[in-house]
């Protein structure tokens, strides 16, 4: 059997683990665009800031793809599918034939057009390696910066630079930063905590334009019409799913690729997953992308599975969110703005001060989402207890507590979730 893999993020590593659970003796090749062996995505702001340095990106053992008879070619652009005769076309015009094809390619950064942004030689993106070894490279002539955009990116690309110690502004559209994957009192904790390290956050607002002389910046023009100094701008509005080399083929693309719950595409013998799927959601059962790591993984090694002749099926995708600023951890999960407050309760407990915040929502006897801040230590529970759908009648008065963990739960319930984990008090 010939498998062939297109990306080679998270969801390729589980692929491959995936398909080599099953077949140990099929040709694995992996096609990246990028240079670099798979790595840690959240880790490049800290590679920019000079906390890590090259060598600890790389997440995988330095003979992963030896050990599991991986041929991965970096480097490697595909520029279309071709699924009549299944073989894929690189851009430099070699081909590669598949039995098995999944697409694992993940997400492009979304420029939208703005007005005097084109011809502008410091305008940056910020998800890769190279972006963050493009910007580092340039970073001794940053004075000030701009990151257009709040979310979980944005954020990530401003700490970088203030690692650097750059001054940086982060403007947003929304009412918070944030305001995608956490609620309003955790986007302000957050946005306070950036603003008490010297990051300018401002809100409800845009840039619609970008001023400068020829290919030099000399700051942006927001639509409420204040002028923000600055010589480089970072992009960092969100991703789209990675598929336009899909064009002429047959697989059915709408906002991403869209698969079942094998990760089956709508043409035999194509498999997707990861960032660039979309995918059953865990409550709802619409399909839309989720740009979530560890959802990613689930899905590759759903993919990898199937695609070597098992029978995994894929539960739906939980949105998750995790990640930390300035030695603050935040972790989101679930419904955390539900729509209707009548169809839901939300329990809160909030310490600003600490920077300590936690939201429980349920639906009924049911966990449905959580928003923790600043005490995530225990957030493997409360994903948990969405999965299983677990009633938490019993114990629902702890849930906001700060030392909330397994002492809470029943013997039943522990082995429901953990198995012999669980009966570890």
């Amino acid at each position: 059997m010939n498998y062939v893999i297109i990306g080679n993020s998270v969801a390729a590593v589980g692929a491959i683990r995936g398909i080599r659970s099953i077949d140990q003796q099929g040709n694995i090749t992996v096609l990246s665009r990028e240079r670099h062996t798979a790595y840690g995505r959240p880790l490049i702001s800290y590679l920019l800031g000079g906390l890590i340095t090259e060598k600890g990106m790389p997440y995988l053992p330095e003979d992963f793809y030896r050990q599991q008879r991986v041929n991965l070619l970096l480097n490697s652009e595909v520029a279309a599918v071709d699924d009549a005769k299944k073989r894929v076309r690189l851009a430099g015009g070699e081909t590669v034939p598949y039995d098995r094809l999944l697409v694992a390619t993940g997400g492009d950064p979304f420029v939208p057009p703005i007005e005097g942004l084109a011809g502008k030689e410091k305008v940056f993106t910020f998800t890769t390696w190279d972006d963050a070894a493009k910007l580092k490279g340039v970073a001794a002539d940053i004075d000030r910066a701009v990151v257009i955009g709040g979310g979980l990116i944005g954020l990530k690309a401003a700490e970088g630079l203030h690692l650097l110690g750059k001054k940086v502004a982060i403007v947003e559209l929304a009412d918070r930063i944030l305001s995608a994957a956490f609620d309003r009192p955790a986007g302000r904790i957050v946005a306070r905590k950036m603003k008490a390290n010297g990051i300018d956050v401002i809100t409800e607002d845009t840039v619609v334009k970008v001023e400068g002389d020829g290919a030099a910046i000399t700051g942006v023009t927001l639509k409420s019409g204040d002028f923000i100094p600055c010589d480089t701008v970072i992009v960092a509005i969100g991703v789209r799913p990675a598929a336009s080399f899909l064009k002429g083929s047959k697989v059915e693309v709408n906002r991403g690729v869209v698969v079942d719950d094998s990760m089956a595409t709508s043409v035999p013998e194509i498999f997707a997953a990861g960032d660039v799927a979309e995918a059953r959601d865990f409550f709802s059962g619409q399909k839309n992308p989720m740009p979530i790591w560890p959802d990613a993984y689930i899905q590759g090694d759903i993919a990898g599975a199937n695609m070597a002749g098992g029978n995994k099926g894929y539960s739906g995708g939980l949105a998750m969110n995790s990640i930390e600023f300035f030695k603050v951890s935040t972790i989101s999960m679930g419904i955390t703005n539900p729509s209707d407050p009548r169809e839901y309760e939300v329990l809160t407990y909030l310490d600003s001060e600490n920077y300590q915040y936690r939201k429980i929502v349920l639906q009924g006897d049911l966990l449905v989402g959580a928003v923790l801040v600043g005490n995530v230590d225990r957030a493997g529970i409360f994903a948990g207890l969405i999965r299983e759908k677990v009633e938490v009648t019993s114990f629902r008065e702890s849930l906001l507590a700060p030392d909330f963990g397994f002492i809470h739960l029943s013997r039943e319930i522990r082995d429901a979730l953990f198995g012999p984990v669980g009966k570890v008090a």
